[in-house]
């Protein structure tokens, strides 16, 4: 029997002695719109929980409840299944506040959703909270009003004397950043990095781009309860080149040429990242004009030798300190171009 058949089943138990309880807007928590993806909702639950983990803020209440706060939205909303019965849930409950009637629970029909209580014949589950680890409780009121029995993450007992299981939960995260070169970037790099006093090789493929995001997974934080450790998040930034500009994977540099190669046209030595390469300049080459070598950028991350396009702008270099001779010259070239 599914995990919803087992909801609608105990949707018939009435909440006779409970407090009236407020809903709770779990989208709200997680800071996501409600049509929001499980992708999106994954990430923002990811960030949020990497900012307020009780590891990061000790002796923090504020962000231990807040931590606890999205962890729950987050077992709701991540269970395809139970955000269904949330979101009929929150539908309903909307419907009755446009109703004229007031918000916090009064007079609003609890049973309708309701999970059975102890004794009611029904399944009986208990639950601890990864969180107590970090001297918290276990979840809210409304969460275990609604999703307390049943739910797929919890561990069932036979009664009130049955023993409590925690549930599994992944360490925390950590993130870093690390600073190379552009050629490092160009040819591929490694570096030695300290994590927790343990030192791990960061290898960087070529190609790599500014803020670009590498994973080392399970190099982060211990997990709890036998959960698995978090991983480790490296934002990779490149230092500023003084030769090249990188756009995308096309790489742009200026090339200087004197004034007779400009108007003779010739040969000259082009230095690329991958060698000096020999490049023919067309006769009367305007300055300013941008020249392609084709496949002489950057490596395309990730693929083998595929590569963007080298952009060189012609920088004409005037000759300076003419001698008298040399200016006589100009002087008789100039008369005769008019």
């Amino acid at each position: 029997m599914s995990t919803l058949s087992v909801w609608q089943q105990n949707c018939s138990a009435h909440l006779k002695n409970d407090k009236r309880l407020n809903f709770k807007d779990y989208y709200k928590s997680l800071e996501v719109a409600k049509n929001a993806t499980a992708d999106e909702i994954k990430k923002s639950y990811r960030k949020l929980a990497r900012k307020y983990h009780p590891d990061v803020n000790p002796g923090n209440k504020a962000a231990e409840e807040k931590f606890k706060e999205i962890s729950e939205a987050n077992e709701v909303l991540s269970n395809p299944e139970s955000r269904k019965k949330y979101d009929q849930l929150g539908a309903d409950w909307k419907k009755y506040e446009q109703g004229g009637n007031p918000g916090g629970g009064g007079g609003f029909d609890w049973s309708k959703y309701s999970q059975q209580r102890p004794g009611s014949g029904g399944p009986q589950y208990q639950y601890t909270n990864g969180d107590e680890d970090f001297g918290g409780g276990g979840f809210s009121d409304f969460f275990e009003s609604i999703f307390g029995g049943g739910f797929g993450k919890r561990a069932q007992t036979t009664g009130s004397g049955g023993n409590r299981q925690q549930r599994a939960f992944k360490g925390q995260d950590y993130s870093s950043e690390m600073e190379i070169t552009l050629p490092e970037a160009y040819e591929g790099s490694s570096r030695i990095i300290n994590v927790n006093n343990q030192q791990l090789r960061m290898k960087v493929k070529p190609g790599v781009a500014e803020g670009q995001v590498l994973k080392l997974a399970g190099k982060g934080a211990p997990g709890a309860s036998g959960g698995p450790n978090g991983d480790l998040y490296i934002t990779i930034k490149i230092a500023q080149d003084p030769i090249y500009k990188r756009k995308g994977n096309d790489l742009h540099k200026d090339q200087h040429i004197d004034i007779f190669t400009a108007l003779l046209g010739g040969e000259v030595q082009v230095h690329t990242l991958s060698g000096d390469i020999k490049l023919n300049i067309p006769v009367e080459t305007q300055n300013a004009v941008v020249l392609r070598l084709k496949n002489k950028g950057f490596p395309i991350y990730g693929e083998t030798d595929k590569f963007g396009d080298l952009y060189l702008k012609i920088k004409v270099d005037l000759p300076k300190q003419l001698t008298d001779k040399e200016k006589q010259l100009v002087k008789d070239w100039k008369a005769m171009r008019q």
